[in-house]
């Protein structure tokens, strides 16, 4: 991977894709499948994302203040789907799904080394955390694959719909 200019975050999260957001706590990683999220300032680049108290994920985020908004590739849908299906409390979904832990840079969350867009990023605002659950993060580096730079995404459309770059792409859902 070689950096990704920091002016540049907005362009990869402004069509609204599913991302895998990673957290570490205590040295133990976990990852979750997130749709509710979008871009709030370009420079700094500010990213708003909501993490339920319901996701295991939510206590690591609000401990650490730190964690890794990973974009990956259409071809990880299934997986991604899966993760979003279970729990990091009973299970180590890098280990369940094969993923690459990459150490951050800058957190100690780790990138995925199967997408195309990792960006680190530090809570900067937690005002609206106990009533929404919405943090706001700060990118604080990102990276970016050439090679997989223009992978499709996952659009998440609900109950297990999502659109690949305008097309439909129907995957069973949990909660259907």
């Amino acid at each position: 991977m070689r950096s990704l200019d920091l002016g540049k975050v907005y362009q990869k999260l402004e069509p609204g894709p599913v991302v895998l957001v990673t957290t570490a706590d205590g040295g133990r990683f976990n990852v979750m499948t997130m749709s509710w999220h979008m871009m709030v300032e370009f420079n700094p680049p500010l990213i708003a994302c909501v993490v339920s108290e319901a996701n295991f994920s939510h206590r690591a985020l609000k401990k650490t203040g730190e964690c890794v908004i990973a974009i990956p590739p259409a071809d990880l849908a299934e997986t991604v789907v899966a993760i979003g299906n279970c729990s990091g409390r009973e299970v180590d979904k890098f280990a369940r799904f094969g993923l690459t832990a990459v150490p951050g840079r800058e957190v100690s969350a780790p990138r995925i080394a199967q997408c195309a867009v990792n960006i680190e990023c530090k809570v900067v605002d937690r005002r609206m955390v106990a009533r929404y659950n919405l943090f706001i993060l700060e990118a604080v580096k990102a990276w970016i694959e050439p090679g997989r730079a223009k992978a499709k995404t996952l659009h998440h459309c609900g109950y297990g719909r999502f659109l690949l770059d305008g097309e439909e792409l129907r995957l069973r859902s949990a909660k259907a």
